[in-house]
């Protein structure tokens, strides 16, 4: 199984819809960072990546038909160069709604973890690690607090995707825009009557990550309870 469709578009410009959408239209599955949240053992790969260091694409790809949001949109000349019949589509956003938006969401989430949790659990600290590598300090430079620098990353990227991916390959896309364009341009039937998934809007997703970073604490803390009475019965 190859990756028919490559995500390009940053992560809070709709990824989370498409990532839906496209399942939903029969790629499946779609490898998007909710995947590593949900398992961050993955994270290690993509630290790899971050790192300048060989991959195997196929392998972390096993069982995925396309991509979205971040990680795998940094690395989208990558993966269009591996597969080269893939198409690719670049969710876009208004500049300033997308950093107000990204500000309150995943560079709150990120600065809100629990740093000595991190430093104990080797899958939460490689996952920092990976996001601090691929995003804040990769693509923003560890600029992202400079609103004017970021939107200015943002909206570069865009132009590069369109100088990068051949015409005939990209779609420029707005979730706004609904099921017509992405489905003409992957060639699939639009669903009728169904109407296009709206997913992570800005609010619904502060409180899904509320929500994970405390699940993620308490396990954490669940966890190290467990260890130091163990501890604490073996060494008395």
């Amino acid at each position: 199984m190859a990756i028919k469709v490559i995500g390009a578009g940053f992560g809070r410009t709709g990824t989370g819809s498409l990532r839906f959408a496209l399942e939903r239209l029969g790629f499946e599955k779609c490898y998007h960072m909710s995947e590593i949240m949900e398992h961050p053992e993955k994270s290690r790969v993509w630290l790899n990546a971050g790192l300048k260091k060989q991959v195997d694409w196929d392998d972390v790809f096993d069982g995925y038909q396309a991509t979205a949001d971040w990680p795998a949109c940094a690395f989208y000349k990558e993966l269009h160069e591996h597969y080269p019949d893939a198409k690719v589509v670049l969710t876009v956003r208004d500049p300033d709604e997308w950093y107000r938006s990204t500000y309150e969401t995943i560079y709150a989430m990120t600065k809100a973890r629990n740093k000595i949790l991190a430093c104990l659990f080797p899958a939460t600290r490689n996952m920092k690690r990976m996001i601090t590598k691929i995003i804040w300090d990769g693509t923003f430079h560890g600029k992202f607090e400079d609103e004017a620098f970021t939107k200015n990353i943002f909206i570069d990227h865009i132009e590069e995707v369109k100088r990068t991916v051949p015409e005939k390959q990209l779609l420029i896309y707005e979730i706004t825009q609904g099921w017509e364009p992405l489905c003409n341009f992957l060639s699939v039937p639009v669903p009728q009557g169904e109407p296009f998934p709206v997913i992570n809007d800005s609010k619904s997703m502060k409180i899904l990550l509320l929500k994970r970073i405390l699940f993620s604490t308490i396990t954490n803390l669940l966890i190290l309870t467990v260890v130091i009475i163990a501890l604490i019965l073996l060494f008395p």
